[in-house]
């Protein structure tokens, strides 16, 4: 594992002190709402409220719109040390905000954000996506309420409290002997879009079990041990992205075969070849991990006018 890797992968960043212990603080809200220096964080539609500048827009608690909920992030790890709170926005709420109001995807700006914002767009983003999808128990399919800060969800009548999660999925760069990448094109995708192999780590199994799984569900290769490279949320809806690295294993009988089903194309590129592609094939946008397990292989920025 590297740290100087980790470091460089978009939305891992991050400048933020999550005070976790200020969740439990039964009046946590009022007292945010009552100092002068908290900042809040719109979301309305999976993206965040933009200032003219490009920034997350950083409202005082006064300007903020009234929401369907709120969720504390922490505080900024300088001396100020600001408090940010996230607020998800419904559709009339948003409204209100005008028709010049500017909206940010992080997938599209993650990339092009400063450390603090890439970390709180992050967090928020993630949060509210569970929010959304956890608004009925499963256990009594009675509605629930945030509580704890926005960090936990409980139905007014039920001691059960439900935590957030995330899916952990690995992405796995996949060289030869020849020390080429095996780039695949995904049946969601349109076809000139090229990536690395990935999927969901299934129940009871291991991380490095799962990169040796999915590789060769998807292309019927067969890969050596694989080496963690590092790690990056990907709130889409809630995942973690877990990076590897794995050589063909040659002592072991395999055939470059695509799965036909979630994978239509596999194509093995040198570094000369996946330069000279770039007009032909689109490749993972900057703000994806899988960019940036391309460009540690690649040795060096890739220059693609089409990235996603």
């Amino acid at each position: 594992m590297s740290f100087e890797f980790t470091a460089r992968l978009p939305l891992s960043r991050h400048e933020l002190d999550r005070d976790y212990l200020a969740r439990g603080r039964p009046d946590l809200f009022a007292e945010l709402w009552a100092d002068d220096s908290t900042r809040v964080i719109l979301l309305h539609n999976g993206q965040a409220l933009l200032a003219d500048d490009g920034t997350l827009a950083l409202l005082s608690a006064a300007e903020a719109p009234e929401a369907d909920y709120l969720i504390y992030l922490g505080r900024s790890v300088d001396a100020s040390a600001t408090p940010f709170v996230a607020a998800k926005l419904s559709e009339p709420a948003a409204a209100t905000l005008g028709g010049d109001a500017r909206w940010g995807d992080l997938r599209a700006l993650g990339a092009s954000l400063g450390d603090r914002d890439a970390g709180l767009f992050t967090e928020a983003l993630a949060m509210a996506n569970w929010h959304d999808s956890h608004r009925f128990s499963p256990r009594s399919g009675k509605p629930t309420m945030p509580v704890q800060g926005g960090w936990v969800r409980k139905a007014d009548d039920d001691d059960h409290q439900l935590f957030p999660r995330t899916d952990a999925a690995i992405i796995v760069g996949v060289t030869d002997a020849e020390d080429r990448i095996l780039l695949g094109s995904n049946a969601l995708w349109k076809n000139n879009r090229y990536s690395l192999l990935a999927g969901f780590v299934e129940p009871g199994e291991s991380l490095e079990n799962a990169v040796v799984r999915e590789v060769f569900e998807e292309s019927g290769i067969r890969i050596a041990e694989p080496v963690y490279l590092g790690s990056q949320p990907w709130p889409f809806p809630a995942s973690i992205m877990l990076g590897f690295r794995a050589i063909v294993d040659e002592s072991l009988e395999s055939c470059l075969t695509p799965d036909g089903q979630e994978i239509l194309d596999l194509r093995w590129f040198s570094r000369e070849e996946l330069a000279a592609a770039l007009d032909e094939i689109a490749l993972p946008g900057p703000t994806s991990i899988a960019r940036a397990i391309l460009e540690d292989w690649f040795g060096g920025p890739i220059i693609d006018r089409r990235d996603w």
